[in-house]
């Protein structure tokens, strides 16, 4: 459960590995070689022993990619994680390049020449991935070629493959059986003349099962493939010694259970349609259906993504007594902080740690939910920092301080930023703080037709920093699972969200602002995604957010000049009711910080 603060690879090491790999490329016959930060189930947070991007460049940022040729070697990130990749990376070794800006496939055409041959580990990409990547390198006439893997082959100590328990998950916070579930997408199955459904993600998995486990870090999933069948049996592969005598009852006798290593066979074994995902499952997994005797791929999405976004009464409730319960946690560790930080002295790892043990003194808590971000000045302005001791830093009076956070609860999934400033608060950090509470405020506040989609609505929390000639480069909101993982889709509120949003989902609201080498500000709440009562002479069905979490936002660094009437009394009622549930849960101290940081504007 405790955070690790050490850096997660070794100084300095980068040009031996990228040394090593280029002899192994060269015995594979292979011009350049890709190195995605993914594993077999494409998950965001991976275990140690695929943590093959970090180990060969010294990035650990949760999404990006390297390639290594025979004489170059590039490390691509997205936006978000433009200054973190500047500090772990060593730039005399490897390039750095912008995503979507640049392209792999740019790259590849660039500095290859015709004919050229790139490898890859199959398990690695998925066949959506490798389909577009082999048409935009065509006319160079770049061959792809799958095999295994080179890091593994060079990393001398990677680690094992977890096998950590498989445990059941309670059908009351479920708030359906798993017989239920493999019912209701069999039947959808059937009615479609799909014999099978091929499942690679282990959140699908743990959901459709009604189990959860701790292979992965932060996420309570155990890593499996399975085949769900159109007579609603499924066939599990993982390690069996998971699963105890009472996993094993719970699953049920239709659920069987067999080691990985048969995963491939049962694919050969299938016979008829078999729908498998292009976006989510490794090719190699259509590779061996497309060889296989009487089977046909059907690309289609998994089905299990859009069932578990849309949480039953029983996920929702459970969710709401999880952030009551966070919010009880971090109103206490607010309360410590505005205490204790303007004194001097706390570092970073200080506040982690604290923040941490308020959570875990509930009893309730099960792990983060992901590495907590804690910048003070300008760390803040990196989107996704990660203290450790090398990087951990003293907090002084007059800077801002960014805490994202959250917790994985058995009835719930927390997720949390709060912006606050460390004494006396800088002069040039309110108006920003405030455009973004503005953000906040509209998307909370916001109500659109049914059928609109992530990308329709985005805009709405940006509005206020374009007009002051501002914006940020990573989505306003992602989607959230109920203790399961705290990014999910298909769901976002985000250029790319492409899914409509749906009754039941949801999602977090975050825009940000960030100046580099100074300070970064995000504030973050979940919502759900509900239907509003129809206002009087509507005649359109609506949708709109109902706010879960529970946390009061620092008043210091608003300008209320800044604020209309409806913002204004939004945010007074919000303070009000964060009030009326938390203090009187809280300790008396807390609950006197709490009535000054929750009153009126």
């Amino acid at each position: 459960m405790l955070q690790d603060f050490a850096q997660r690879t070794t100084p300095g090491t980068g040009a031996a590995r990228v040394a090593a790999l280029r002899g192994a490329m060269a015995g594979a016959g292979v011009d350049a070689f890709l190195i995605p930060r993914a594993d077999a189930h494409q998950g965001e947070n991976v275990a140690p022993r695929d943590e093959r991007l970090a180990w060969l460049t010294g990035f650990t940022g949760s999404a990006g990619f390297a390639i290594v040729t025979a004489e170059r070697a590039v490390v691509f990130v997205d936006g978000r994680y433009r200054l973190q990749v500047q500090g772990q990376v060593d730039q005399a070794v490897f390039e750095i390049r912008r995503i979507p800006e640049d392209t792999a496939a740019d790259w590849l055409t660039e500095v290859l020449p015709q004919g050229g041959r790139v490898g890859y580990d199959p398990w690695l990409h998925t066949a959506r991935e490798i389909t577009e990547l082999r048409d935009k390198v065509g006319s160079r006439q770049l061959g792809l070629v799958p095999g295994a893997n080179l890091v593994d082959a060079v990393w001398a100590d990677q680690p094992a493959a977890p096998t950590r328990p498989v445990v059941p998950h309670p059908a009351d916070l479920a708030g359906r059986s798993s017989t239920e579930k493999r019912g209701a997408i069999a039947r959808d199955l059937t009615e479609r003349d799909i014999a099978a459904a091929v499942l690679t993600l282990p959140d699908s998995i743990a959901w459709l099962l009604n189990v959860r486990g701790s292979d992965i870090a932060r996420t309570p999933v155990p890593l499996a493939f399975a085949i769900l069948h159109a007579d609603a049996r499924v066939d599990l592969f993982t390690a069996p010694e998971k699963l105890d005598a009472a996993a094993l009852a719970a699953l049920g006798p239709e659920v069987r259970v067999a080691p990985e290593a048969e995963f491939g066979p049962a694919l050969d074994a299938l016979h008829g349609r078999v729908a498998v995902d292009p976006a989510t499952a490794p090719v190699w997994v259509f590779d061996r259906l497309d060889a296989a005797t009487g089977c046909e791929a059907v690309p289609e999405r998994d089905p299990c993504i859009l069932p578990k976004a849309q949480k039953t009464g029983a996920e929702l409730a459970g969710t709401r007594v999880a952030h009551l319960r966070d919010g009880v946690a971090f109103a206490e560790f607010l309360a410590w902080l505005a205490l204790t930080a303007p004194e001097g002295g706390l570092t970073e790892i200080d506040v982690v740690r604290r923040l941490e043990e308020t959570r875990a003194a509930t009893g309730a808590l099960r792990d983060i939910s992901f590495e907590t971000i804690c910048g003070a000045g300008p760390n803040g302005a990196i989107v996704h920092y990660r203290v450790t001791e090398a990087t951990n830093r003293v907090i002084s009076p007059g800077e801002l301080l960014l805490i994202d956070s959250g917790a994985q609860y058995l009835d719930g999934t927390t997720d949390i930023t709060r912006t606050v400033a460390i004494g006396e608060v800088q002069a040039e950090a309110i108006r920003p703080f405030t455009l973004v509470l503005k953000g906040v405020i509209a998307m909370s506040r916001a109500r659109w037709p049914q059928g609109l989609a992530g990308r329709d609505i985005d805009a709405i929390a940006r509005a206020p920093l374009w007009r002051a000639g501002l914006d940020y480069d990573h989505g306003t909101g992602h989607g959230v699972g109920v203790y399961l993982g705290v990014h999910e889709g298909p769901q976002s509120l985000s250029r790319r969200g492409l899914e409509p949003l749906l009754p039941g989902m949801i999602l977090s609201v975050e825009p940000g602002y960030y100046r580099d080498g100074a300070f970064g500000i995000r504030t973050e709440n979940l919502v759900i995604v509900r239907a509003p009562e129809t206002p009087e002479g509507g005649d359109r069905p609506m949708l709109g957010f109902e706010t879960l979490t529970l946390a009061p936002i620092d008043r210091s660094l608003i300008d209320p000049s800044l604020l209309d009437t409806d913002e204004r009394a939004w945010l007074d009622a919000y303070h009000a009711r964060v009030l009326a549930a938390l203090g009187p849960l809280v300790d008396t101290e807390t609950a006197r910080w709490l009535t000054g940081a929750c009153a009126p504007l």
